[in-house]
């Protein structure tokens, strides 16, 4: 060994630290990232057209 040299010795803490991070993660594949569901069939009562709803939104 070579003057200036250290020997170094893991600590536990560090130990723990490699095992936890010592890795990247699995890469996650883009179609597993998406989600599908059917749409939902239109309330044709929500969108209806009412002819007073002109007086109530303008004059009260």
């Amino acid at each position: 060994m070579a003057q200036g040299e250290q020997v170094r010795i893991p600590d536990v803490a560090e130990a723990a630290r490699r095992a936890r991070f010592g890795s990247l993660p699995e890469r996650v594949r883009l179609a597993d990232t998406v989600e599908e569901r059917p749409a939902t069939v239109l309330d044709p009562a929500r969108n209806a057209y009412n002819d007073d709803e002109w007086l109530v939104r303008t004059c009260i």
